[in-house]
């Protein structure tokens, strides 16, 4: 079984959240939607695009998602069996965090790194 297959997500916690996603939005030309983020769309060489996403978004800074790392960052990785995976982590002795949490956007769980960073782990729903 793969374990990562891709990047799913890049969550930002922000002390001004509006004008952080107004930077982005202004200078990097991020179309943000009201949800607070956006989902770039896979493309291929042609730019045709094909099944999947990759969500970027600003949190504010209060928020506990992160919780209990300190980190101003998160990554969402895609995986093959979020379940599978998190028991294999945790018989190789890794801080899991919660999960496997099942909703109709995909299975979710979250282990800890070393250094203390949350890291989220996303099997898409089936098609994705």
């Amino acid at each position: 079984m793969r374990r990562v297959t891709g990047i799913g997500g890049i969550f930002l916690r922000a002390n001004d959240h509006a004008a952080l996603k107004a930077w982005y939005q202004t200078h990097l030309g991020i179309d943000i939607a009201d949800w607070g983020g956006t989902a770039f769309r896979w493309t291929d060489a042609a730019g045709a695009p094909y099944a999947g996403t990759t969500v970027w978004s600003v949190f504010k800074g209060e928020s506990t998602y992160f919780a209990p790392s300190t980190a101003r960052f998160m990554v969402n990785y895609r995986v093959e069996n979020c379940a599978a995976l998190l028991d294999m982590l945790r018989a190789e002795g890794c801080q899991i965090v919660g999960g496997p949490d099942a909703s109709e956007f995909g299975t979710f769980g979250w282990v800890m790194d070393p250094e203390g960073n949350k890291i989220e782990l996303w099997e898409p729903p089936e098609g994705q």
